[in-house]
């Protein structure tokens, strides 16, 4: 990997991870990762260029469909590829099928830009990833292996141990909070060959007094309310949080006319 590489573009493409939930900001909108590598890019390069395409929700038969063909006639220097992790979350997986359409994605994409990155998502403890595990696990390795065979990078952030701490992730337990987005996007920026910023990225936060039983049983129920039941009701009528939603940054524009 070049160090301190000048890439003059950058796609992503992906799901909720990718969009940016739950790094909120005060007008509703999400930055996230993504956005933050992208503005570190632009900031060495006059004139770059950012695409996300991600949608909260989507499988990676979606991203197939609806964003990989977009991303590739992009050109872009750089492409973003993080999918398939809501299928294995989902009660019937066929992994097959996943390993498959992950594969026509980034068979696709690796030829149409300079540099592909993958990704081994971030794993939260407790019992959702220690039940989903074994196809999650089946999952990177696969994205090992694809990496391999069509010179893509991955980020390997299911290996990083701070990622695993439940305070970097947002109350619904699904996606990463603020500062789990910035050690994300450090994460790809190293990856990329730039100068770390946060050498310390993977190192966890220190160590606190666990809160209470009371309290604990209390985030439980507000957790199960407000995103288990109604993330269960979504599952049982075939409906997903992304419906009739636009991609998040659908066109290739310099960087200081879609972010602010």
């Amino acid at each position: 990997m070049q160090t301190n590489p000048t890439y003059n573009s950058l796609v992503a493409v992906g799901d909720s991870f990718t969009e940016g939930m739950s790094d909120l900001l005060p007008d509703g909108s999400y930055r996230g990762w993504a956005d933050l590598l992208a503005g570190r890019m632009a900031a060495r390069t006059p004139g770059f260029r950012y695409a996300n395409l991600a949608v909260r929700g989507k499988l990676i038969g979606q991203m197939v469909d609806e964003q990989v063909e977009v991303a590739a006639a992009m050109q872009a220097d750089v492409i973003t590829l993080v999918g398939g992790l809501n299928d294995t979350l989902r009660p019937k997986c066929d992994m097959v099928r996943v390993r498959a359409l992950l594969t026509e994605a980034v068979e696709r994409l690796a030829p149409s830009c300079k540099q592909l990155v993958l990704m081994r998502s971030p794993g939260r403890q407790g019992p959702v990833l220690e039940r989903f595990r074994p196809r999650m696990e089946e999952l990177f390795a696969h994205v090992d292996e694809l990496a391999a065979k069509h010179g893509a990078v991955v980020v390997d952030l299911y290996g990083a141990p701070s990622l695993r701490d439940p305070r970097l992730w947002d109350v619904d337990r699904l996606h990463l909070s603020a500062e789990g987005h910035r050690r994300v996007a450090e994460a790809v920026w190293q990856t990329l060959g730039y100068d770390p910023e946060d050498t310390e990225w993977r190192t966890p936060m220190p160590v606190t007094l666990p809160p209470g039983w009371t309290s604990r049983r209390v985030a439980d129920a507000r957790f199960a309310r407000q995103h288990l039941l109604p993330w269960i009701g979504r599952r049982l009528t075939g409906r997903s949080s992304g419906d009739g939603r636009p991609a998040k940054r659908p066109d290739l524009l310099p960087y200081e006319e879609t972010v602010e």
